[in-house]
C-alpha cells in the first residue's frame, strides 16, 4: 500500500462528470466506480499531512482538440457546464488546476500542448509542488491510459511517482490500452501500487 507524509503530493486527475458519470459525454467504463477508491486515497493522504491538488479538464466550447473541430475526441468539459464539473460524489479538498483553457491538448497535469504547432506550455502545478518541497507523487483519477499516463509520465521526470490502477480506469479506445499504459509508465521507472 502506498503510503503518504508531507514530503507526498496526491494528484486527482479529471474527476470530472464527463468521464465519471454514465450520462457524461466521454464516460470512462468504471469511472463512476473510481470515485469511492479515490475519495479513500484523498482521506489518507490529507490525514498524513500530504498535499492534494486536482486536475480539471477546462475547455472552451470549439478546441481542435474536438472531433467536430479536427481532434479525436466528443465535445467534453468545457468551461462552466455540468460535464466539467467535479463529479458531486467527490471529496474536493485542495487547489485545482485547470487544462485546456484556451483550446490546447491538456493530457498531462503538468503541461498543455498546442494542437497546431506542438507549442508546450506549463501549468501551474510543478510551482505547487516545487513551494510545498514535494519529493514524491502518487497519481490516481481519468483516465488511466491518457490523462493519468501522462501527468504521471511528467511527474517521473522530477520526482518519484506511484500510480494506483484500481482508483482510476481505462478509455480503453483499443483493447488492452491500459494494460500497456501501466507498462510503459513502469518502464518510465513509474510505481504500480
Amino acid at each position: 500500500m502506498i503510503s503518504y507524509d508531507s514530503s507526498t503530493a496526491l494528484v486527482v486527475v479529471d474527476v470530472q462528470n464527463d468521464f465519471a458519470d454514465p450520462s457524461g459525454s466521454l464516460f470512462v467504463q468504471g469511472g463512476d466506480a473510481v470515485v469511492p477508491r479515490v475519495n479513500i486515497e484523498v482521506m489518507r493522504a490529507l490525514s498524513a499531512g500530504a498535499f492534494v491538488v486536482y486536475t480539471q479538464d477546462w475547455h472552451p466550447g470549439s478546441t481542435p482538440h474536438f472531433e467536430k473541430d479536427g481532434g479525436i475526441w466528443p465535445v467534453h468539459c468545457v468551461q462552466g457546464t455540468w460535464g466539467a464539473e467535479f463529479h458531486p460524489g467527490l471529496e474536493v479538498s485542495g487547489p485545482i488546476v485547470q487544462n485546456g483553457a484556451n483550446g490546447e491538448d491538456g493530457y498531462s497535469g503538468f503541461t498543455m500542448r498546442d494542437p497546431v504547432t506542438g507549442e508546450e506550455t506549463p501549468t501551474a502545478l510543478r510551482g505547487m509542488l516545487e513551494e510545498r518541497g514535494c519529493q514524491r507523487v502518487v497519481v490516481v483519477g481519468l483516465a488511466l491510459d491518457w490523462c493519468v499516463k501522462e501527468t504521471a509520465l511528467d511527474a517521473a521526470k522530477d520526482y518519484e511517482t506511484s500510480v494506483i490502477p484500481d482508483a482510476s480506469a481505462s478509455v480503453d479506445l483499443e483493447p488492452g490500452d491500459g494494460q500497456r499504459a501501466i507498462e510503459e509508465m513502469r518502464n518510465h521507472g513509474v510505481i504500480i501500487g
